[in-house]
């Protein structure tokens, strides 16, 4: 990128200080504790990506869709989120509010549809929560023996008590349990990457793979066009929160060097991860193999398993699912984080009550946290209609709701450049630069828009048919099970856009806004001012192999 396109020199810090200097806090920042450090910004986007979606599912994906059509479906879904997040890098390293991408909207769109998307992505963290939590309870019975009698119900407690207090003890507390946890998925990868290449070429393990799986029935490509299309719903879900290095930037140290930072290098990593390990996953087991659709998420059959275990490594199982587990618990940090901003900006916009805006002097919204906390304690009720079911219903909407943000972050990121212009400002004024605008965005928006419009096609796609009165038990019951994924995928498909639909025109209705004129967007109120410390910050250049070992790392 061009040193225009970056003004953090020394040209951009004369022209361009005086005019941020009288900019005011937004609402949404004041009372929030800058405590988050670069390291802490890069692991918690690592973190928000990594997770059970690679770890458990990934096979699944290869079975369904071989492992051909299993990596383009990584990287075609991950080609999107990178404009995604250059979309969010580039606003948020501008203004930094804890309502992020959610309330740029109101800014310069119209004050509706921040309304709409803050409450939808409250509610997408709102109901992640509980089925991450009736998760944890899944993932811990792998070490209960069959006849245990242990309540299923204490794991959620007992994490429900140590968020509370991970998240009263402020943002610094839950960056750091980010930071180390990131790195446990980070090394696990790394490990199988290592493992995966050896057993591969038959150096551990006695036996020669290469490229031989690309070729038995099945492979590359498996299934038809509509196969393929189901996966790419579910490689979008695995994806989720990646975007939430938006709302942290709220509590950076310094969003000028660290947001962009943490977009850039994460989303390579990110995409090294997932795209070599899916493809070693694939080169390594059969498409065909019944343990890689993991019906159960049991990590004895997950796939990271069976090529630790080709590899000689009998503790895979229980070191999978120690992993599996601190991953739910990584996820459910970052989800009580992130809700608790979400409902913080609905307080200070004026779309929730004022009472819930209170911060502590820690920085801590704590009448967030006290609503969030109780919306986790949903989790506590599903042990009495099966975990994994509540699991199951809860992730076909969350993935939908995930589609739609990132679609309207691409949408809202074009009515951005178009307001910045209208305005008489120029590129180079930006603190960071989206790179790829606006064919990239484009292309992404394209990629979006198809992956929603198909998942509500395949949503209403051959429903099943009742086999009537003189069926068998079996029938019955594999039509009962067809009617409840069929629910299950039109809830998740038309949930968000009925919803969405409802808060938007109620609003709209009830407060009768109108469209912001670019001319008159306020693109100033809330922008990160740097100190003379934080512009020094952002000129040292550490030594090359510091900055290796940074990125790796």
């Amino acid at each position: 990128m061009s040193k225009e396109e970056h003004p953090s020199d020394e040209k951009y810090q004369v022209d361009h200080m005086e005019d941020v200097a009288h900019h005011e806090l937004a609402p949404e920042q004041e009372g929030l504790k800058r405590d988050l450090r670069l390291r802490h910004m890069i692991m918690i986007a690592v973190s928000g990506t990594i997770g059970t979606g690679l770890f458990l599912t990934s096979g699944n994906t290869i079975a369904t869709a071989g492992p051909g059509g299993a990596l383009l479906a990584y990287a075609l879904i991950g080609l999107w989120l990178v404009f995604v997040c250059q979309a969010i890098g580039e606003i948020a390293t501008l203004l930094p509010l804890p309502g992020a991408f959610n309330a740029w909207g109101g800014r310069i769109f119209d004050e509706a549809l921040s309304f709409q998307m803050t409450w939808m992505y409250f509610i997408n963290w709102a109901l992640t929560i509980p089925a991450e939590l009736a998760a944890a309870a899944v993932i811990v019975d792998f070490w209960l023996p069959e006849d245990s009698t242990f309540p299923p119900w204490v794991v959620p407690l007992i994490i429900i008590v140590v968020m509370v207090i991970i998240n009263v003890t402020g943002v610094k507390a839950y960056g750091e349990i980010e930071y180390w946890l990131s790195i446990l998925k980070v090394c696990t990868i790394i490990m199988f990457i290592v493992c995966g290449i050896l057993v591969n070429t038959g150096a551990i393990g006695g036996k020669h793979y290469g490229m031989d799986t690309w070729r038995v029935d099945g492979a590359p490509f498996k299934g038809d066009f509509l196969t393929f299309i189901k996966v790419l719903v579910s490689v979008g879900y695995a994806y989720g929160g990646s975007e939430m290095t938006g709302v942290t930037a709220a509590e950076s140290r310094n969003p000028h060097k660290h947001v962009p930072k943490a977009v850039n290098t994460v989303l390579i990593r990110i995409a090294f991860f997932y795209i070599i390990s899916v493809f070693l996953l694939g080169s390594i087991i059969d498409n065909n193999d019944p343990q890689l659709i993991n019906t159960t998420k049991s990590a004895a059959t997950a796939p990271f398993t069976i090529v630790f275990a080709k590899a000689g490594i009998n503790v895979a199982a229980n070191y999978m699912n120690a992993v599996v587990f601190t991953s739910i618990f990584s996820a459910i940090n970052s989800d009580f984080y992130v809700a608790t901003r979400m409902l913080l900006s609905l307080s200070r916009n004026g779309w929730a009550h004022k009472s819930i805006g209170y911060t502590n002097g820690r920085g801590v919204p704590l009448v967030a946290l006290a609503i969030v906390t109780a919306c986790s304690c949903l989790s506590l009720i599903t042990i009495f209609v099966g975990s994994g079911v509540v699991f199951q219903w809860f992730v076909s909407i969350i993935g939908s709701i995930i589609f739609q943000s990132w679609l309207l972050i691409l949408i809202l990121h074009f009515r951005f450049r178009y307001c910045w212009k209208k305005q008489g400002r120029a590129v180079s004024e930006l603190p960071y630069a989206s790179w790829g605008y606006p064919y990239g965005n484009i292309l992404a928006t394209i990629i979006g828009a198809g992956c929603i419009i198909a998942t509500c096609y395949l949503s209403v796609l051959n429903p099943p048919q009742n086999p009537g009165d003189g069926a068998t038990e079996e029938q019955m019951a594999l039509f009962k099970k067809g009617r409840d994924e069929y629910a299950q995928g039109l809830l998740g498909a038309w949930f968000p856009w009925i919803m969405s639909s409802i808060l938007f025109l109620s609003y709209k209705l009830v407060h009768k806004t109108k469209m912001v004129k670019p001319e008159e967007a306020d693109l100033d109120t809330g922008r990160f001012i740097p100190t003379e410390e934080d512009l020094k910050d952002m000129q040292v250049k550490a030594p090359l192999w510091k900055r290796i070992i940074k990125f790796v790392i």
